[in-house]
């Protein structure tokens, strides 16, 4: 009797201890636990593909809490997480939805900034998805056409190249040009070996010359500055005078003085050029007589 009395209390106890190791093990896989969580944040993303209820949310890549409930609102979706007592987040944090491992899996990692004021646990913070394996490989799939269109287009490229390389007429003037430039260059060695004193001559006579430029500019600089003063006052001299001449003109175009009155009055030019028609005949007349009678004057002079 006292032998089942003993199986019974250990079966009991062993019963107890799994039950409890069970809990555990349960609590630890899917964060569940009897106490309130201590902090929640609430954080917005536009997508959180694969991430589920009771997750791993890290903090600097420890865990520090895990993901307690989901809200879609509108195009993105609510992430409510519960995180440790004595995490210290700043309003500066920054909230991602990352790979948990290459097997798959999701977590939230957190970055709890440095910014001097706390972050304000009643407002929803926006957090970003970090593409992951599958994404990428899904956005691959979408330019799969497009992959071989490119692929397809390099394939022919590399074709024409090389067929055009292995084109026998190509090869032969490449080596005949890489000839000619390598006599080309071998003239060109010679040429500077012959001429070397004199290149060096020439840059030497250079210098020198350039050297006594500078000398000369500095010993004569200030009359260098006086001839550009002088020739500077020669210029505003010379462009007075211009107005002038072109004032002259002017003046003389529209009438506004002698000449102009002489050279452009047409009473003027109608008498001078009477008298010029007057003094020709005179002349023609005088002409006349001198080569006939000689010269006749019929005078009557009546000086009283």
């Amino acid at each position: 009797m006292k032998d089942q009395r003993k199986t019974e209390i250990k079966v009991g106890i062993t019963v107890t201890v799994g039950i409890l190791a069970l809990i555990w093990i349960l609590s630890w896989a899917k964060n569940f636990s009897f106490a309130t969580a201590d902090k929640i944040v609430k954080v917005q993303f536009d997508n959180v593909s694969g991430l589920e209820i009771g997750d791993y949310v890290t903090v600097n890549g420890v865990r520090k809490g895990f993901v307690e409930d989901f809200n879609i609102d509108g195009e993105r979706v609510i992430v409510q997480l519960s995180i440790s007592s004595d995490v210290d987040l700043r309003e500066d944090a920054k909230f991602l939805v990352t790979m948990l491992d290459l097997m798959g899996g999701k977590k939230v990692s957190i970055k709890p900034g440095v910014s001097s004021n706390p972050i304000e646990y009643n407002k929803i913070q926006n957090g970003t998805f970090a593409s992951d394996v599958p994404e990428v490989m899904s956005l691959l799939g979408n330019v799969q056409d497009d992959l071989v269109t490119v692929i397809s287009d390099v394939k022919i490229t590399l074709s024409s190249i090389n067929s055009y390389l292995s084109d026998d007429e190509f090869n032969s003037n490449v080596r005949l040009t890489l000839s000619n430039l390598t006599k080309v260059t071998e003239k060109l060695n010679l040429m500077i070996d012959e001429n070397r004193n004199s290149i060096k001559k020439l840059t030497s006579n250079s210098v020198e010359l350039t050297e006594e430029a500078k000398q000369f500019i500095k010993d004569n600089k200030s009359d260098i500055k006086s001839s550009l003063s002088e020739l500077q006052s020669i210029l505003v001299k010379t462009d007075t005078l211009l107005t002038h001449v072109n004032k002259f003109a002017d003046e003389t175009t529209t009438g506004n003085n002698n000449l102009g009155k002489f050279l452009y009055n047409e009473e003027i030019y109608n008498n001078l050029q009477q008298s010029l028609k007057q003094l020709n005949e005179l002349t023609k007349l005088l002409n006349d007589q001198l080569k006939n009678e000689g010269l006749k004057v019929d005078a009557d002079i009546n000086l009283f």
